[in-house]
Formats: C-alpha cells, sequence, structure tokens
C-alpha cells in the first residue's frame, strides 16, 4: 500500500507536470493578447510593448515557460495579469465554496443514487425499477444549465422558498443550507443517475452470487442480507463511479456557478480564459488536475478497506 501511495504521487508530479506544459502552450498558442485586454482599447503600441516586458511576454515561450517552472516548484503560482493578485490568494478565495458546492452534489447524488439503484436491484421489472431507471436516463440527459434556470424559477422565482445568488452564508447555517439545495441538486442530478445505474448493475449481480444464496438458505434475514452482506460487495464499482464524478465535479462547477452566481474556481477560470489571465488558467486547472488525481487515489486505498481480497 505504501509503495502504491509513493507510486501513484510520482505520477502525480509527471501528470501535473505535463497538463502545465499542455496548458501553457494551448493559452499561448490561442488567439488574443494579454497585453491588449491589459492595457484597454486606448493604450499605444509602445505601452503594450511596456505592458508584454513587464509580464515576459516579449520572450520565446520556452523561456516563459521554464520561468514559470521555476516559480511553481518554489510554490510562486504567479500574478493575476487582471489584479495583480497573487494566484494562489485567488485559488485560496475562491476555493470553498467550490468545494462545499462539490461536496453538496456529492452527498445528494450518493443518497439519491445509491438509494434507488438499491431499491431498483431489489424490485426488479417492477414500477419502481421502471421509474428509477427513467430517472436515470433524465438524470444524465438534462443539461446542468436547463435544470438549474428550471429551478431557479420554480423555487426561487415562483414559490420564493429558497434564495439564489451565490454562497454568501456559513454552510452549517440554515441560510447556508437553503443556499446550497438548488445548485446541489442541479449538479449532483447527473452523477445521481449515473450511481443509480452502477449500483443497480452490481447490485444485482451480487444477489445472484452463490454466497447469497447460501446465505439466504441460512435463514440470514432480509435486512442484514441486503444491507450488510450485499451492499458492502457491491459497492466496489459504485466506489469507482463515486470518485470519478467527485473529481470531475470540482472542475465541472463552470456551469452551475455561471447560472447560480457563485464565485468559485469555476467562474474565476471562466473570467481568466476569457481575459487572457495565463497565470490563473494554469493555476485552477493544475488544482483541479491534482485534485482528480488524488481523488482516484484514495478510492484505491478504500477499495483494500472495503475488500480485503484486493491487496497492492
Amino acid at each position: 500500500m505504501v509503495r502504491l501511495i509513493v507510486q501513484r504521487f510520482l505520477q502525480l508530479f509527471l501528470l501535473l507536470l505535463g497538463i502545465s506544459f499542455l496548458v501553457f502552450m494551448s493559452m499561448h498558442i490561442a488567439p488574443g493578447d494579454p497585453a491588449t485586454i491589459i492595457g484597454g482599447p486606448n493604450a499605444t503600441e509602445s505601452d503594450l510593448e511596456a505592458i508584454r516586458e513587464s509580464l515576459g511576454l516579449n520572450q520565446p515561450v520556452l523561456v516563459q515557460y521554464v520561468d514559470y517552472l521555476a516559480g511553481l516548484f518554489q510554490g510562486d503560482l504567479g500574478y493575476s495579469y487582471q489584479t495583480n493578485q497573487s494566484v494562489s490568494e485567488a485559488i485560496v478565495s475562491r476555493f470553498p465554496a467550490t468545494i462545499k458546492l462539490a461536496t453538496a452534489s456529492m452527498i445528494v447524488a450518493v443518497i439519491i443514487g445509491i438509494i434507488a439503484g438499491m431499491v431498483s436491484a431489489r424490485k426488479q421489472n417492477s414500477w419502481l425499477d421502471v421509474t428509477s431507471t427513467t430517472f436515470a436516463l433524465a438524470g444524465v440527459s438534462i443539461p446542468n444549465f436547463w435544470l438549474g434556470a428550471m429551478l431557479i424559477l420554480i423555487f426561487s422565482v415562483n414559490l420564493q422558498v429558497l434564495p439564489v445568488g451565490g454562497l454568501n452564508s456559513p454552510f452549517y447555517t440554515v441560510d447556508g443550507i437553503k443556499e446550497l439545495i438548488l445548485p446541489a441538486i442541479t449538479l449532483g442530478t447527473a452523477s445521481a443517475a449515473l450511481i443509480a445505474r452502477m449500483t443497480r448493475s452490481s447490485m444485482l449481480e451480487v444477489i445472484r452470487s452463490d454466497y447469497i444464496r447460501t446465505a439466504r438458505a441460512k435463514g440470514v434475514r432480509k435486512h442484514s442480507l441486503i444491507w450488510i452482506h450485499a451492499l458492502k460487495n457491491a459497492m466496489i464499482p459504485v466506489i469507482t463511479v463515486i470518485g470519478i464524478n467527485f473529481g470531475g465535479l470540482l472542475g465541472g462547477t463552470i456551469i452551475t456557478e455561471q447560472v447560480f452566481a457563485i464565485n468559485g474556481i469555476g467562474r474565476l477560470m471562466i473570467d481568466a480564459i476569457a481575459a487572457r489571465d495565463f497565470p490563473v488558467v494554469q493555476g485552477t486547472v493544475l488544482l483541479v488536475a491534482g485534485i482528480f488525481v488524488f481523488v482516484n487515489l484514495v478510492v484505491d486505498v478504500i477499495y483494500a478497506l472495503i475488500d480485503p481480497r484486493i491487496s497492492y
């Protein structure tokens, strides 16, 4: 296990190095000049040249990348071209909103997905199974921006029972929970559908296995059979889906943050891309990629804790 963790951290380092190179090059190859955006429409050519020189944009791209890596190895993500704020400070100020949204969405997805999948598996081919399958198909198919807009229209505009417009209150307060409900449902619906489908198929496979039939023949109660024996062994593929989806939620909050006016990493990334703010884009992408790989490492560790037969 220790060797696996060490190997994964080495892979994480190489992966982030490759991602940093791809993002850096793609941002510099794409059309547009940060100096023009920073200088504004009234900037002269000499003003633009002075801006490029102060930011190091007049140097060869590879030289700029080496300078960026030198600062990165020292823990310096650079400074925003727009605000001159440290990229690390910008990420720290925006990241709590994104992690709250992603965590709340994952909780919604896990609760709904596992319960729907288990009910569907236990009542195979019944109306409950059909309803659950239809929900899963709809959850995957409905776009986030449409679902978010509809939830705002129904619960915030017409019924006026839930607020919308950022995550401004602490999450442990009543107001904070109310602010999280609509964006969490919007972002977690697709993940809930995937988890439900995976739980159903995994539970059906486990329920039909020999040891479950043996436990049933020995008189094990149906409740214990499902929730203790079957569910634990069916959770391996489900945990894989949960881990991948949680990593994806951290990078996929962009649309939801735009719809609900949440100042998170997603909006920071979109604004930075529009303004050609290279350091902020690179910093946010590296953060999301690093978290995604780390979550997958945690999933591998959980495998071994749930199923002793798995050994690394």
